[in-house]
């Protein structure tokens, strides 16, 4: 369970809240509650009192948009690539190594850093993300006004998306033989809890089967920085790029924080061109195809109810009430309900019957108020897949599916009634 004092000590602070709404300026800015989930969207914050607020009503943390906008509030579920261009001012190249490993992390965005100051690019942010690991960002201020004649606003994702490839491109070698230098391969899988198997080609380490590093979509949302993180309450703080070597987790506690450095602030313009050249040049010599991504939440459908009877043994192990980990259940039940075609009306009652089998019920008002926010999204919202530690292995959850359901094929528990159906067809035919 959170600390909610400790939460409220950290964004009582005034820097804090300064440093907030600087960062969310131009930005859809979306809250994070303890249990994972999110609010509502579009969100912005626009004062320090917008802080304030968002934590008295629960929020952990504050994800921003990669994106900036001409008013965030007018964004939509389904908008086409040509209204989001217009809405679009900007964007900022977020760069998101992901690897399980703090010292990892730290070597191998220490590389990607280097390889930007070869590029010549001189406004790069980096900052500790609350977790296991670094963002890298570079504003939007440091790329050309146009590239190709096209404005570079609308270039999003498309132009992102070149440059991150042509960085794991061009950074792969000297990874591999950094990561080799900081230990052998069968222990840097073992850091990152993978098989020797999972991280080699051809008996080769390769970087990128040892580190992620995503490609972001349109709307996508970055933990904004002197955010707290949701799960280990740790500040996203930025760091000088200089000192990633010798920083430390603790440094980053609500205790010993301090609102100091800048990110995503520009210090001089169209530094970063040359790295879009060389990006380009690279895309058309590889004939690199990059999809253009629109938003991924889809118009919610609803199908045909589907019984309890169907449903895979955690659900029906959830529905028995918890001790612990309830909230996280409650996502977990509604989100997966909705996507079993159920009423409003049968999920709400549904939910009310579950809690009276908890120790202790949840509060009446924070039931409702999360049902009210589900009930508004008209997209696709699937509840978290079966491999989440958070929600599913930490509360005993998982386990409870293994005799019956085949991990390696089914990723989430709304897969596991529509194969019971589909099943059920076929011996009915």
């Amino acid at each position: 369970m959170v600390d909610f004092r400790r939460v409220l000590q950290w964004y009582s602070h005034e820097s804090v809240q300064k440093a907030l709404v600087e960062a969310g300026k131009n930005r859809e800015v979306v809250s994070v509650f303890q249990d994972g989930s999110f609010g509502k969207r579009p969100d912005v914050i626009q004062y320090p009192t917008d802080v304030i607020q968002a934590v008295a009503e629960g929020t952990v943390s504050f994800h921003g948009s990669v994106e900036q906008w001409s008013n965030p509030m007018e964004l939509d579920v389904g908008m086409t690539k040509a209204q989001l261009d217009k809405l679009r001012t900007g964007w900022s190249l977020i760069i998101d190594p992901d690897v399980k490993d703090f010292e990892i992390a730290k070597l191998v965005t220490k590389e990607i850093v280097g390889l930007l100051y070869k590029h010549g690019v001189k406004n790069i942010s980096v900052k500790f993300t609350g977790g296991k690991g670094f963002h890298i960002g570079i504003p939007f201020e440091s790329f050309p006004e146009r590239i190709n004649l096209q404005p570079t606003n609308i270039l999003y994702p498309s132009l992102y998306q070149t440059i991150i490839e042509y960085i794991k491109w061009y950074s792969k070698d000297s990874l591999k033989e950094k990561l080799l230098a900081f230990d052998d391969a069968e222990n840097l899988a073992k850091r990152i809890g993978k098989s020797l198997k999972d991280i080699t080609v051809d008996n080769e380490l390769d970087p990128f089967k040892l580190i992620s590093m995503d490609i972001f979509g349109s709307r996508h949302l970055f933990r904004l920085p002197y955010s707290l993180h949701e799960s280990s309450l740790l500040v996203s703080l930025p760091i000088k790029p200089e000192k990633i070597d010798k920083f430390k987790k603790e440094d980053a506690t609500i205790e010993r924080a301090k609102v100091e450095e800048k990110f995503l602030i520009p210090v001089e313009k169209n530094d970063a061109e040359g790295l879009v050249v060389e990006a380009l040049d690279w895309a058309s010599k590889y004939k690199l195809e990059i999809k253009e991504e629109l938003p991924q939440m889809k118009k919610f459908v609803r199908m045909q109810e589907i019984p309890e009877m169907f449903f895979p043994p955690c659900i029906k192990f959830l529905l028995k009430g918890l001790s612990d980990g309830r909230k996280r259940a409650l996502f977990i039940l509604i989100t997966f309900l909705r996507n079993m075609g159920w009423s409003d009306e049968k999920i709400q009652n549904k939910i009310f019957e579950w809690n009276e089998k908890n120790i202790p019920p949840l509060r009446a008002n924070y039931l409702r108020s999360q049902l009210r926010w589900h009930f508004r999204q008209d997209r696709n919202l699937l509840p978290p897949n079966c491999d989440n530690e958070t929600f599913y292995k930490q509360i005993g959850a998982y386990d409870i599916c293994c005799k019956e359901v085949d991990h390696a094929n089914v990723k989430n528990p709304v897969n596991v009634p529509l194969r019971k159906l589909k099943e059920r067809k076929q011996r009915i035919k």
